[in-house]
């Protein structure tokens, strides 16, 4: 092992706290993503539509 001397203690809590702060994160952003897809969801389904679905059906494109 690395001898990191009088500092150790303060280096490997560091690599903790932004261990800990990543996968923070990355959880919250894996459950807005769900939950923003369900708020898509039920705004299509009470009719309201995209400006980018509206305007290609407008010129027919895809």
């Amino acid at each position: 092992m690395i001898d990191l001397g009088k500092h150790a203690v303060f280096i490997w809590t560091s690599y903790g706290v932004v261990t800990i702060v990543v996968l923070a994160l990355i959880i919250w952003l894996w459950f807005d993503g769900k939950r923003q897809a369900r708020r898509l969801a039920e705004l299509e389904a009470s009719g309201v539509r995209r400006r980018s679905q509206v305007r290609n059906e407008k010129t027919g494109a895809a």
